[in-house]
């Protein structure tokens, strides 16, 4: 009589890939994060279909590790207490890593809070990117997060060189995470003028651009530059300074473009972005007390005067990747492992 293999092990005790199923099956951060011998299971698209109560207890055997990062604001706080009451019937193992503490909004922060309470009372593992965030998960949740370095992004141009002076901003329309484009427009503006610069205002093609900050670029107050899906990257690189616009975020995916292309970042306020990187300067713009456009004014003239950073060293960004990749290929077994002694 022989014994199943269990998951991660083949029969003869030889190893498997684990299959993982992540959630948003792929975008930047996913595929940085994923262990090289993981395969990763499931379907491309949005919303993930892991996150139908049908499909997952239909594939609930095609999956060694569920991992959950984003994608599941689609769903009511009951929808998702559903689910995550299918995972614990099924016994998949969840990881969660908490990339935001936070939503916009009084309602979006009520229901923010509600998701990751139901996931975070349901994960095997948590994970976060700063120390600060596993601080706040512990006061708020009772759980303990394990801190993984966010990884590397993006490559630098190096054909392409930054205009020492020229301060970004991303911008569109009014939202509750930026519910006054104009201002952070004009303080950032204000700034870079009196750092000896001037502002680019960059917006996705295709969506809506303030009336505020369109009526500032035809007056020639600002440079609106509109950049197409995956040419944000070189976008940033072009800059000496980016600003963070959103009064509520904890961790960026976009400084830590700027840190692989060797661009200062201005950030607000709220959440932890100098815990990600050091070549950060705070100005003071968050849920509570909103927009300090002075303190925006002062903390882009400020970048101005320090030199543009180096883009960050590739073989350190590698080696902390694969750092990080370790991490969760060690997490992956451990609750696989879990799994199959259940």
């Amino acid at each position: 009589m022989s014994a199943e293999p269990s998951p991660g092990e083949a029969a003869g005790g030889q190893p498997n890939p684990l299959r993982v199923a992540s959630v948003p099956f792929s975008d930047r951060y996913v595929d940085a994060v994923l262990p090289g011998g993981a395969v990763r299971v499931g379907e491309p698209g949005e919303p993930s279909s892991w996150l139908d109560e049908a499909y997952l207890t239909e594939h609930a055997g095609d999956v060694d590790v569920l991992h959950l990062h984003t994608g599941y604001g689609h769903l009511d706080v009951p929808a998702l207490e559903r689910w995550a009451e299918t995972v614990r019937r099924l016994g998949v193992p969840l990881v969660v890593t908490v990339h935001q503490l936070c939503e916009a909004g009084q309602r979006g922060r009520v229901r923010h809070d509600a998701h990751l309470a139901t996931l975070l009372g349901t994960a095997e593992v948590v994970l976060t990117l700063t120390p600060s965030a596993a601080d706040e998960i512990a006061d708020r949740y009772g759980r303990t997060a394990i801190v993984v370095a966010h990884p590397s992004l993006a490559v630098p141009d190096p054909e392409l060189g930054a205009e020492r002076g020229l301060v970004g901003v991303q911008l569109g329309t009014a939202s509750p995470a930026v519910p006054e484009p104009a201002a952070v427009a004009r303080a950032a503006a204000s700034g870079a003028v009196s750092g000896g610069g001037r502002l680019r205002v960059l917006a996705r093609a295709g969506s809506d651009v303030d009336p505020g900050v369109r009526a500032m670029a035809e007056n020639g107050d600002l440079e609106l530059v509109v950049f197409r899906p995956g040419e944000l990257p070189a976008q940033l690189q072009q800059l000496h300074v980016a600003v963070l616009p959103e009064q509520c975020g904890t961790h960026s995916r976009d400084l830590e473009v700027c840190r692989d292309v060797g661009t200062r970042v201005v950030a607000p306020s709220c959440g932890f972005f100098a815990d990600q990187w050091s070549e950060v300067v705070t100005y003071a713009n968050d849920e509570i007390d909103g927009l300090d456009p002075v303190s925006l004014t002062a903390a882009v003239s400020a970048a101005l005067t320090r030199p543009m950073p180096r883009p960050a060293d590739r073989a350190w960004r590698e080696e902390q990747r694969d750092a990080v990749r370790r991490v969760h290929a060690e997490v992956y077994a451990q609750v696989a492992a879990d799994r199959s002694w259940a």
